[in-house]
């Protein structure tokens, strides 16, 4: 499997343009109420993917900043958000974002800051943020509750190795302890048995269909929604966390 976390979704773009959870339209109104983001801000989306979480921040009347290291997942996000004229494309990492200095109101990543080298980062999101400026941290994290998730969850990890959560220690290291909040929404999606085997196949863990693994994971993964199906579809649910954080000193 890809291991260089710029190219770990290079062959997954489709699948995760087509099958990846949005974001939930009350982060908006919570950024609103916590850092006082409006359509004046501008916001830096790091690590920004497909542009699921950038097309939010568009739709507020945000001017955005889009930065991607992945070419492929770049090229998809430009495709589908190109024609909006607050729309910027940026070929960077998050440790060097190209952006100038001072010129951010807010930061954001959405599933994308574990990929991050957390000391150079925190000093380039430093350099470009406003002074007052926020940086927001989001994650679609799955549910594990009785059932169909738990039973997923219990596929997921037979067949591959997650990432590890962010630790309550590793944002006190980044951002300062105290410094930060999170906040807690509700998200899902409802599936198919193609589209979660496309929600599946769009994870970076998963095993690529030359993998020996993948028939059978499939082949489970069938069974399993046979077991919980209603009508043709499953409900799958997240906890999407909000961490709402300050880097000034």
């Amino acid at each position: 499997m890809e291991t260089e976390p710029t190219r770990r979704f290079t062959r997954r773009v489709a699948d995760y343009v087509r099958y990846r959870p949005g974001y939930p339209a009350e982060i908006i109104t919570l950024l609103q109420r916590e850092c006082g983001l409006s359509a004046d801000s501008v916001v830096a989306d790091i690590g920004s993917g497909t542009g699921l979480l950038t097309r939010i921040f568009l739709d507020a009347g945000c001017r955005v900043f889009a930065v991607e290291p992945n070419a492929e997942m770049r090229a998809a996000a430009d495709q589908a958000l190109s024609a909006n004229p607050r729309y910027r494309s940026v070929d960077a990492r998050a440790e060097a974002t190209t952006l100038d200095g001072r010129s951010v109101d807010v930061i954001t990543a959405g599933q994308a800051f574990h990929w991050f080298s957390p000391h150079p980062t925190r000093l380039e999101f430093r350099r470009i943020l406003k002074p007052q400026g926020t940086v927001v941290l989001i994650w679609n994290e799955r549910t594990n509750d009785a059932g169909f998730m738990r039973d997923y969850d219990a596929l997921v990890r037979r067949y591959a190795t997650e990432r590890e959560p962010i630790t309550p220690g590793q944002l006190d290291d980044f951002f300062g302890a105290g410094r930060w909040q999170i906040h807690r929404l509700r998200n899902q999606q409802i599936f198919d048995l193609t589209s979660l085997q496309g929600r599946l196949n769009s994870s970076s863990y998963a095993p690529l269909p030359e993998s020996p693994e993948h028939q059978s994971m499939m082949q489970e993964l069938t069974a399993l929604f046979d077991t919980y199906q209603r009508n043709g579809q499953i409900v799958f649910t997240y906890r999407t966390d909000v961490i709402v954080g300050s880097l000034n000193q």
